[in-house]
């Protein structure tokens, strides 16, 4: 490796030193608010080494990383939400009894890992990034270990992703096995040497499909989800929803723009399957539900069928949607577990119903930004959430996925109704046992506050005034984006 690389692989490296510096803080003196500033800035340089990157270019760090357009900006945007999770985490983590400081080196740790996905152009760098941010999640999901649920969790995840990974492992292996390389595109050439996929490649992808499902969190590898989104502490759920599941559909459309699987019909096929049962799995057992974690659990399940939809599109068009859609869904999925994790207490976290009645009235502000976040994932206008699912929608109609787009309507209708059942519960009037329950304290309120409403206006404002966004989302995916569309 030369100086090049290192400027290239500084956010890695960033990160990488700011678990370290922890490690060694923690051993000498835990202080919970010294670990968090360190966890914090660690992140925020890691973001602004990505600024001086837009003017590099792209670059191959052989043979298994490229840092170009897409990457830049996918762990720009991974960075950003890790900083604001790390943000709510303090206020979360502050009321509680546990050792927190382990909680941000995990948190790093994961990060990294999902960075290193969006950078990887080999099976070697996927599977060492996938590994970095499993392992730490396990420990993240489970880390309140006083709770059964929050072990219960962990515990499921962890057996499930054992099998997930060993599945991808053995795809990966079958994959190698017929092209003889792990390169994304020395695959891609191999396929084409071949003439197409033969019954061994398709075994292999097939496998590595069931693996990335599980990350995802797609029918029908979709099991674990309610039950995690619930075991796991607020922030955690919020880390899970947004940096876990993005690092891996950045990956996905890397690898599967760089092999071309689009032109192959029987991966369609199979991703379309998956894309129509997420959306209906998803939406149809949320409206069975009174839990409000796990009601987010099902909503973010329908939520990866819809961005599979522009997936599928399997052009630049539909790689912007998901973008923009990705930005959209990451503030919205942030501030709703930010609002859980405002009020929870010490005992639990506020995931039931009957936790946000009358909500609008003892907490006016909370519940107006509560149903901002909720009225953008039903795609109600004026939200970034409308936005991005519109987007959607014209990149499957300029395909002609007429089948997905069809489904994506009836299901953004069903969706709507859990929704606006969450904000008919804050509507309602308190009685005197949510009145006694529902106090914050005030330097927990103060800190999420600031947080929560900066949240809010990005939110609004994209769904106002979406161009500057897609604007930027097309110059630096354009720029010098090594992705191949079709």
């Amino acid at each position: 490796m030369n100086s090049n690389d290192f400027l290239h692989l500084m956010p890695l490296l960033i990160l990488t030193f700011g678990a370290i510096i922890n490690m060694l803080v923690i051993s000498v003196w835990r202080n919970h608010k010294i670990i968090y500033v360190i966890t914090a800035l660690s992140m925020l340089a890691a973001f602004g080494s990505l600024l001086e990157q837009r003017t590099l270019g792209p670059h191959h760090i052989d043979p298994l990383f490229i840092i170009d357009g897409f990457a830049v900006f996918y762990m720009g945007i991974i960075l950003l939400t890790a900083l604001l999770i790390s943000m709510l985490s303090y206020a979360y983590f502050e009321q509680r009894e546990e050792q927190k400081e382990e909680y941000y080196l995990l948190l790093i740790l994961s990060t990294l890992g999902a960075c290193v996905l969006v950078l990887s152009k080999h099976f070697a760098s996927l599977f060492l990034g996938l590994e970095i941010l499993s392992v730490a999640l396990y420990a993240l999901i489970a880390y309140l270990r006083k709770r059964e649920r929050s072990d219960e969790g962990g515990i499921k995840y962890l057996i499930l992703a054992a099998f997930s990974s060993a599945f991808l492992l053995f795809g990966m292996a079958l994959v190698y096995a017929s092209a003889g390389t792990m390169e994304f595109a020395a695959i891609a050439t191999a396929i084409a040497s071949a003439g197409g996929l033969s019954l061994l490649m398709l075994t292999g992808f097939g496998m590595m499909i069931v693996g990335v499902g599980f990350k995802l969190g797609v029918v029908p590898f979709h099991m674990w989800t309610p039950d995690v989104y619930e075991g796991a502490p607020a922030p955690v759920t919020a880390f899970i929803a947004t940096v876990s599941k993005g690092g891996m559909l950045g990956l996905l459309i890397r690898f599967f723009m760089e092999v071309d699987g689009f032109r192959y019909p029987a991966l369609v096929l199979i991703f379309t399957i998956i894309a129509v049962a997420s959306m209906f799995v998803g939406n149809l057992l949320a409206l069975m539900q009174r839990n409000v974690k796990r009601i987010l659990a099902y909503s973010s399940i329908a939520h990866m069928g819809y961005l599979l939809v522009a997936f599928l599109a399997g052009n630049e068009m539909g790689v912007q949607a998901i973008t923009f859609y990705l930005v959209a869904y990451f503030i919205t999925t942030v501030g709703a577990f930010g609002i859980v994790a405002m009020l929870s207490d010490k005992v639990r976290d506020a995931e039931l119903l009957s936790d946000y009645k009358g909500l609008l009235w003892r907490r006016p502000w909370t519940a107006t930004i509560f149903t901002a976040m909720l009225l953008s994932l039903a795609g109600i206008p004026l939200t970034g959430g409308f936005v991005g699912k519109f987007y959607i929608l014209a990149a499957g109609v300029n395909t002609g996925l007429w089948l997905l787009v069809v489904t994506l309507i009836i299901n953004s209708v069903i969706g709507l109704y859990y929704y606006i059942k969450i904000i008919a519960v804050m509507f309602q009037q308190p009685d005197a046992a949510t009145e006694a329950t529902a106090r914050l304290r005030p330097a927990i309120y103060v800190a999420s506050m600031g947080t929560l409403t900066i949240l809010a206006l990005l939110l609004v404002g994209i769904g106002i005034y979406p161009t500057a966004l897609l604007n930027l989302i097309a110059t630096v995916l354009d720029s010098y984006s090594t992705v191949a569309f079709r």
